[in-house]
């Protein structure tokens, strides 16, 4: 017997753990330090970049009653596949799912063992992925397993730590915040989470548990998805303004020359919890980025099932992806959030672009509207990477355009990009 309030919690549990994982754990306290006094405009604009777009992008797939393939889709047919595409291995194979095990090794089993050398990542790397795989493999269980047995722990030990925080801060906030643009590195920071990306992808896996739990009737369907979709973000609202809350009160002890983001995390659980900070801060760690890995493995595996029309099998991606993965994940975890922000700067403007416009997709009869406005966030993407890493002299485009202040430099370009669009007949109606 279906009972709609309890599987809007499981499956919002479930949520939850998927998008709370290695960049969530990592980012909000380091964000806290370097904004100090500031650190609550910093944990506002981290939470709308990261899941305030995130949950965007699961209500826009609501909205238009589709998927991936289906927001991108009004791109045309190759552009979006190459797009959705690049968000799937983003949060794939290439960087989201590398991420975890790393940030496990280095958060759970560095502490615990000392040094890491290359053999002891690399066992870690292999039980992880191991693990993974094993919950990945009975797809249709994957998201109670997550939601009823591994988020509780994970949850109930966060709230535990950001409790003890608040009512024995480690330290003062300092007086004045460590960088200039708060909300900026804040926006930076939610990009860096990958969440926006995976949205589009978790919401495969949940909405065809939503169905699998009996909700069928679209109005139904979207009634479940969309409260599962409000237990998470309100879950992660209060987990995220904690964290970020406690890298504030160590604002005055660290910066970003003197300490990483794994270690500023590692100090902090120590502080708050003693000698079994590193067993806490190891189970924490570990969970949420096991659940994370297997949300990302899932996702993956339905993706490329869909996209090959069956011809890959959900089993087959999932073991290359965790294969892959494990590889990958040895290069470790500063390297792989460095090599994360060129990709994102390409693909994530013109994935946001097609996310909002989705939002409005009963309403948009002309498909060059879309065309445009993703054709504009290309080309800015593409200069923007340029202006950074490759021709300094263009730099003028990632500080003269409107917004660049909070790095969306590319969003007046796309909006005008896309009124041209509607001004184009589209070929079918041409007569």
């Amino acid at each position: 017997m279906k009972n709609q309030k309890l599987d809007m919690l499981v499956v919002g549990l479930a949520l939850f753990s998927m998008f709370f994982g290695a960049g969530n754990i990592i980012f909000p306290p380091f964000l806290g330090m370097q904004s100090g006094p500031e650190w609550i405009a910093g944990f506002i604009s981290y939470f709308m970049a990261d899941i305030g777009l995130a949950l965007l992008a699961i209500f826009a797939m609501l909205r238009s009653n589709t998927d991936i393939m289906g927001i991108m889709g009004h791109t045309g047919k190759i552009p979006a596949r190459i797009l959705a595409t690049a968000a799937v291995l983003c949060i794939g194979p290439c960087i989201a799912i590398p991420r975890t095990a790393a940030t496990t090794a280095e958060m759970t089993v560095a502490p615990i063992v000392g040094n890491m050398d290359t053999m002891t990542v690399a066992i870690t790397s292999i039980v992880f992925f191991v693990l993974t795989l094993v919950l990945c493999l009975n797809e249709s269980s994957v998201v109670d397993i997550v939601g009823k047995f591994l988020t509780p722990v994970l949850f109930i030990g966060l709230i535990i730590l950001i409790i003890k925080g608040v009512a024995t801060p480690i330290n003062d906030v300092s007086d004045t915040a460590q960088i200039d643009t708060v909300v900026q590195s804040g926006v930076l920071a939610g990009y860096q989470t990958l969440d926006v990306l995976a949205a589009l992808c978790f919401g495969i896996i949940i909405v065809k548990t939503v169905k699998d739990k009996g909700y069928h009737a679209v109005a139904e369907k979207n009634k479940v998805t969309a409260g599962a979709a409000i237990v998470a973000g309100v879950g992660l609202l209060i987990v995220y303004g904690g964290l970020t809350y406690l890298g504030a009160t160590v604002s005055s002890m660290f910066t970003e020359a003197t300490i990483s983001r794994a270690g500023l995390v590692t100090e902090i659980i120590k502080d708050l919890l003693g000698q079994g900070g590193v067993i806490f801060l190891g189970v924490i760690a570990a969970f949420a980025c096991l659940t994370t890995s297997i949300g990302l493995t899932s996702s993956c595996g339905a993706y490329f099932e869909e996209l090959t029309n069956g011809k890959v099998s959900y089993r087959t991606v999932v073991i290359i992806v965790c294969v892959v993965s494990a590889l990958l994940a040895n290069v470790g975890l500063d390297r792989i959030v460095a090599i994360s922000a060129p990709i994102l700067d390409i693909v994530y403007p013109p994935a946001l672009a097609m996310i909002v416009l989705s939002l409005f997709a009963p309403s948009i009869k002309n498909e060059n509207i879309y065309k445009g406005a993703a054709l504009g966030a290309f080309v800015m993407s593409i200069l923007s990477f340029l202006a950074t890493y490759l021709v300094p002299s263009l730099g003028f485009i990632k500080t003269a355009l409107p917004l660049s202040s909070y790095g969306f430099n590319w969003l007046v370009p796309t909006i005008i990009c896309g009124i041209i669009g509607a001004f184009i007949k589209e070929k079918s109606s041409a007569k």
